[in-house]
C-alpha cells in the first residue's frame, strides 16, 4: 500500500502543478473561464484567478516530495471536490464551458466524463488523506508521519 499512496500522490501532484503551470500569467483568460460558470460574484474571480494556481503548484509539490502530506491531500480533496461540483452544476444548467482546469489553451467542455474524471481524483486524494505518507514521504524523514 505504501508505493500505492507514493504513486498516487506523485499523480496528483503533477496534476496540480501543470495545471497551476498553465494557469500563471494568464490570470485573465483563467478569470474568464472562472466568471463562465456563473457561480462565484465578481468580486472574487480576479483574486481566485491570481491565487489559484501558484496554490495547486503548492500543493503539487508538497504532495511530491511528502511534505505536509495529509493536510496537502486534504486540501486537495477539497479542491477536486469543489472543481467537481462546479463541472457538475455546470453540466446539469445545460451549459457547455471550458473547465480552464490547464490553462487558457484546454479546451476540455464540461461533461459528465469530467464530472467522473474528478470525482475519481476526489476518491484518490481521500486514499492518500486517509493514510501515512507512504514511501519516500519527506514527513516520515522529519518525524512528521505516524
Amino acid at each position: 500500500m505504501s508505493w500505492f499512496i507514493l504513486i498516487v500522490r506523485v499523480v496528483i501532484g503533477v496534476i496540480f502543478i501543470v495545471a497551476g503551470a498553465a494557469k500563471v500569467g494568464h490570470a485573465a483568460e483563467f478569470a474568464a473561464q472562472i466568471a463562465g460558470f456563473r457561480i462565484l460574484p465578481q468580486v472574487v474571480i480576479a483574486p481566485m484567478a491570481l491565487a489559484l494556481p501558484f496554490l495547486e503548484i503548492l500543493l503539487g509539490g508538497y504532495l511530491i516530495i511528502g511534505l505536509f502530506t495529509r493536510a496537502a491531500a486534504w486540501i486537495a480533496v477539497i479542491l477536486f471536490a469543489t472543481f467537481d461540483l462546479a463541472i457538475a452544476s455546470a453540466v446539469v444548467r445545460g451549459m457547455t464551458v471550458s473547465c480552464g482546469c490547464f490553462g487558457p489553451n484546454d479546451k476540455t467542455v464540461t461533461t459528465w466524463a469530467e464530472v467522473a474524471r474528478d470525482a475519481v481524483f476526489v476518491l484518490l486524494a481521500l486514499v492518500v488523506a486517509l493514510r501515512p505518507p507512504g514511501t519516500l514521504a519527506l514527513d516520515r524523514r522529519i518525524g512528521n508521519a505516524p
